[in-house]
Order: structure tokens, then sequence, then C-alpha cells
């Protein structure tokens, strides 16, 4: 165990030869200087839990010694000793930050009283400092652990993970649900720089294990710090001249265990609300999904001028199929038209299933002229399929599908969908498996079914 060190600074030698006997009888390290020089040399190698100092010394007087002890270490804790019993100097001493002052001669009792109230004062800010530190710590966690919005976790833990390891720059790297490892927020980095190192790291970052290790990039040592749940590493933290302390790693890892289940709670909370945007029966979108998208669709292009259009999909007589084969199958068939429509269209258009044997395809950016040619690609893929076929039905199957665009067509999202309705609807009225495009005089009709 480490022993208390203490520094002794006076100019009568008799004094620092006493005082160092009366501090060595109560088992502390004493160190002795004779005047302020010899004290700021000595407070320059090394580190002290109390300086007694004379008040007045040859070259400098005790204040001094006491800013220099302060400057390096604002929780040392000084005691000024004099031969003058004035109150001035007392208060100009406490003041400047002494702990305690004491008139000479100093009986043994009191010099070691008084550096053990001032070890006991020292012991007690260091434990509040630390409570502090670990209060701010489980603040930050709690902080990191409940944030929901992924674009508000990702820099607020790099920012955090930095200043924990005390580091010049954090790059954050997560693992998305499909293994999918993405940049997700800088710390202290210029935006070429980090996507250089990001470029380098990518393919080292396969195969980690450790909890913390280093990883060369461009011949500079980058600190690793690897959030792992259940199992699995969801984020890592590239970070730049990060400290070695044992104590602060030991934080970082805290930290980065609540950004792991912050990104698992998010994660789940996606898959939550993907449940609850999907049709049970399709797995397409559903209504909710759809209305939420339309409003999406309309407020982009009423701020960039970008049409998209709509195209309501109705099977043509498939109560048939359910009164001939039952609605198990009739189920089966709407399961599998639905991976025929997203056959037809881009990841980036929407699938939803409106009710029943009916569907919605929301096409983005496609003015009228693109939308009526994807929907007779629609049309000619599902009159050419075969349903059921791996079960030996093979069932035949044609849609009606009307087309709307907006704004050509419509001004709102309930009157897009209502026009899009009535066009599939002139199909139904007519040949039927047939695509019809919106028409401002189209009148509303009745339906039958």
């Amino acid at each position: 165990m480490t022993k208390t060190r203490i520094l002794i600074v006076d100019d009568d030698r008799l004094a620092r030869q006493l005082y160092a006997e009366y501090l060595a009888e109560a088992g502390y390290a004493v160190q002795a200087a004779a005047d302020a020089l010899e004290a700021s040399q000595a407070l320059a190698t090394g580190a002290f839990d109390v300086v007694v100092t004379d008040l007045i010394l040859p070259d400098q007087d005790g204040l001094s010694v006491l800013a220099e002890a302060k400057r390096r270490d604002p929780g040392v804790e000084v005691i000024v000793i004099t031969a003058v019993e004035r109150v001035e100097p007392a208060v100009r001493a406490i003041k400047s930050g002494a702990a305690d002052y004491l008139v000479k001669p100093v009986p043994r009792e009191s010099l070691q009283l008084s550096v053990s109230r001032c070890l006991a004062t020292r012991h007690l800010l260091q434990e509040n400092a630390l409570l502090r530190q670990h209060l701010a710590l489980v603040e930050t966690g709690q902080r990191l652990a409940t944030t929901l919005d992924r674009g508000r976790l990702l820099p607020l833990a790099a920012r955090a993970l930095c200043e924990t390891m005390l580091a010049r720059g954090a790059l954050l790297l997560t693992r998305r649900p499909d293994g999918r490892i993405e940049r997700a927020a800088v710390e202290g980095f210029e935006p070429g720089e980090a996507e250089r190192i990001y470029g380098q790291a990518l393919a080292q970052l396969e195969g980690l294990t450790g909890r913390e290790s280093e990883l060369e990039i461009g011949g500079e040592t980058f600190r690793l710090l690897l959030a792992e749940a259940a199992g699995e590493v969801v984020s890592v933290c590239l970070l730049r001249a990060a400290t070695r302390d044992a104590l602060a790693a030991a934080n970082a890892q805290f930290l980065s265990s609540h950004l792991a289940l912050a990104l698992q709670n998010i994660n789940r909370l996606s898959a939550a609300e993907d449940l609850a945007y999907l049709d049970d029966l399709t797995k397409l979108f559903n209504l909710r999904y759809l209305h939420l998208a339309l409003d999406r669709e309309i407020t982009n292009s009423r701020q960039t001028g970008a049409p998209f259009s709509v195209l309501f999909l109705d099977l043509d007589r498939f109560k048939e199929v359910n009164d001939t084969h039952g609605h198990l199958v009739g189920s089966k068939v709407l399961v599998e038209m639905a991976g025929v429509l997203k056959g037809c269209v881009r990841d980036l258009d929407i699938a939803a299933r409106f009710g029943g044997d009916e569907y919605v395809l929301l096409l983005i950016n496609t003015d009228a002229r693109g939308a009526m040619r994807v929907g007779e690609r629609v049309r000619r893929s599902i009159a050419e399929h075969r349903f059921l076929a791996e079960e030996g039905l093979g069932l035949s199957v044609t849609a009606c599908i009307g087309v709307a665009t907006y704004p050509e067509h419509a001004q709102s999202k309930a009157e897009i969908l209502e026009r899009a309705d009535r066009a599939m609807y002139r199909g139904k009225e007519s040949t039927r498996n047939a695509v019809y495009l919106s028409t401002l005089e189209a009148p509303s009709v009745a339906r039958t079914g």
C-alpha cells in the first residue's frame, strides 16, 4: 500500500527535522524543502497529499508555494505555519486555499491532528468526485439505454465513448439485423478522413470476438470497443489516441453495454412496428401503412413537384375460387398473388393489401404513362401465372386494375384512392382482365363485387 506523501517547506533546518519526525511517527512518507525553489522542484517530481509550508521563506513566501501546489494538484491540502500570531496572515492563507493555519511552536499533536483532518477532507472530496463521476456515468448509460431514436442515439454514444476514453476521435459502426456493418456516427474526424478509415477497417472487423483490442489502420493504432447483445456484436467503436487507463476502459465498456441494449430495443421496436404495418395473411403492407405512405408521398410531391401513381387492383370472380376450392385454397392464392405483385414493382414502390382480394400498388416518382405500363405488366403477369401449380391445381386468375396519378387526377389521399377505384371498376363493368386510367369526368359507380 502506498504511503501518504507529505512535503514540508521551511528554511529552519531544525523545524524541518522536527516536523518530519512528528509526521514520520504517524506513518507518513515525508520529503523536506528549504525554500520555494526546492518546493517547486519537489512538486514537479511527484504528487503529494499534503504540503506543510512556513509562511515566511527566504526567496518567496509560503503563499507562492501554496499556489504552485494547487496549480499542479487542485485537490492537494496545504497547511501554513508561521511564527507571527496575527489574524491578517491567517485570513490571507485561508482565502488563498490553505486548509489550516498553525502558529509556531507547533506541538506534535497539533501538527498530526491538522494533517489527519486534511487527509480526511482530501479523501472525502476524492470520494465525492468519484461519486459524481459514477453518477454521471450511470446517467449517461441510462440516457443511452432509453433513447429509441437511432439518429439521436448513435452521435450521443460516439461522443460519450470519446470523452470517457479521452480519445481524439471516435468512429462508431453498427451491425444491422441483416448482418450488414455500416458507419453510424463520427466524433472528432474530418469527413473524408472518417470515410477512409471506415473503408480500411471494414474488412478487418469481420471475426472480431474480443471485448477490447486494437486495430492498425494506415500505420495508426485504434482502440476497439465492442458492444454485444444476445451474444452478437451489434456495434464497434474505433477510438483514436485513447487512454489506456483501466478504469476509463471499464467505464467505456459499461456505456457500450447500454448502447447495445438501446440498439437491441430499437431493433425490437422496429420489428414490432413492421408487424403492425404488415398484413397478417400476405405479409404485404396493410391499409394502415398505405395511408402513412400516401401522406408522405403527397407531402413530398407538394415540395418537389414529383408525381406518384396508385394502382387499385381487384381479382376477377375470386368468389368462384372460394366456392369451388374452398377458403383455404383462396387464402393461398392471395398469398401467392402478393409474390406476383412484388415481382412486378421496384423495391422503392409500396405493395399493400387493401382488403379481401383487393390490392394497391403505390408507384413512387411515376407519372400516368409509366403507371399504365406497370399496370399492363401486372395484368399480364397475373393472367399468365398458374396459381398453386405445385399443389397440382394450376389455377388461372385475372384482375382489373385502375390507375390514378397525383396531382394529375387527384389533390388528396382519399381522392386518389377513389379515382383509382373508379377506374378499376370500369374494367369490372366491361371485359374484366383490363387496365383503365382515371379520367376526371368518370362518374362514381356502385360496387357490385
